[in-house]
């Protein structure tokens, strides 16, 4: 299956993934609060401002071209939801599952940040064991879902990033998020937290709005 996205259907997939792994009891998840998701701050690179209209269409074809999406109503609900089919697919252990979605999120990274991000969603014991997830995930049958890049200037180390989405990281309404102040870890994991709270509390809102009609 070979799977070509462009960057806004990369996030889209990414943010599913990332919500069914970190955030289970809100999955799957409105389409109001994969706007949100896509739109964070945190855990994104680079950071996008996308409209409910962009994340309409990369849905579309996302459900109908690559059959990686799923649309579903639960019962009880009249809230339309999205699920990933990434699985259905392709039979991705939790730990590669967890580093394919860093990629698709944060683009090309070192084993080390790997293990790093994607600690909030499994936890891989050491930089060998990410670097035997991505062996793995670089020899995949015939299929390459991830390849090697140089290492970025003035660093050593070589970067990984996915091979589902191959386009420029500044095309496709992708806005390049300015050079943040530096800003300590927990600050970092804090505003990671209340930006997964907004988006189970708009959940919420959607489900006790349905409640009333």
């Amino acid at each position: 299956m070979d799977i070509k996205l462009n960057p806004v259907e990369a996030r889209v997939l990414g943010c599913l993934i990332e919500k069914e792994l970190t955030t289970p009891e809100y999955y799957p998840i409105s389409r109001n609060s994969l706007v949100a998701a896509c739109n964070q701050k945190s855990n994104r690179s680079p950071v996008m401002m996308l409209t409910e209209s962009d994340v309409e269409r990369a849905l579309e074809t996302l459900r109908y071209d690559h059959r990686l999406v799923a649309q579903v109503t639960l019962s009880g609900s009249r809230v339309v939801r999205f699920r990933h089919e990434l699985l259905s697919h392709f039979q991705f252990s939790l730990p590669e599952t967890a580093v394919m979605c860093e990629l698709l999120l944060r683009g090309a990274q070192t084993a080390g940040e790997l293990r790093t991000h994607t600690q909030r969603m499994v936890e891989i014991d050491s930089p060998a064991a990410v670097k035997s997830i991505l062996q793995s995930l670089m020899h995949w049958g015939e299929t390459a879902f991830v390849k090697t890049m140089p290492p970025s200037p003035g660093k050593r180390e070589e970067r990984y990033t996915q091979t589902f989405c191959e386009t420029d990281e500044d095309e496709a309404g992708m806005q390049p998020a300015a050079s943040p102040a530096p800003q300590p870890e927990q600050e970092d994991d804090r505003i990671t937290q209340l930006e997964e709270k907004l988006a189970a509390l708009d959940t919420r809102l959607a489900v006790l709005e349905n409640a009333l009609l």
